[in-house]
């Protein structure tokens, strides 16, 4: 994982769940912000799996367990299109919070990936 593109990862999950929280708690249905939005958590996601697939080729191995790495992180890729397939069947206000629930679910496994990745103590 690269840091700085993980912190942005994390704050765009973060902006991203406030706002469909907010919406939906607003009373708004799924809309093409909050359906966008989601989206592009999932779009930060898929260049972070490409990336974890190649960092190890380049020598950017994770000082933690791959394994646990690996799961934190197929998981959250599989979270929005879940949460976006809900919020176009349910279409009401609470598949609005389901959204930003997912993904502040996300910003907190991208944050747990960055640790497994690279902070581990003896």
């Amino acid at each position: 994982m690269i840091e700085w593109f993980t912190l942005v990862q994390l704050g765009v999950a973060v902006v991203a769940g406030l706002l469909c929280l907010v919406m939906g708690l607003a009373g708004r249905i799924p809309s093409d912000i909050t359906m966008g939005v989601t989206a592009l958590v999932e779009l930060f996601l898929l260049i972070q799996l490409v990336m974890a697939i190649v960092a190890p080729a380049v020598g950017n191995s994770p000082t933690g367990s791959a394994l646990e790495f690996w799961v934190y992180l197929v998981s959250a890729v599989l979270v929005p299109p879940a949460a976006v397939f809900w919020g176009l069947i349910e279409r009401t206000r609470w598949s609005t919070v389901i959204l930003g629930v997912a993904c502040l679910a996300v910003a907190v496994m991208v944050y747990r990936m960055g640790q497994i990745w690279t902070v581990q103590l003896a």
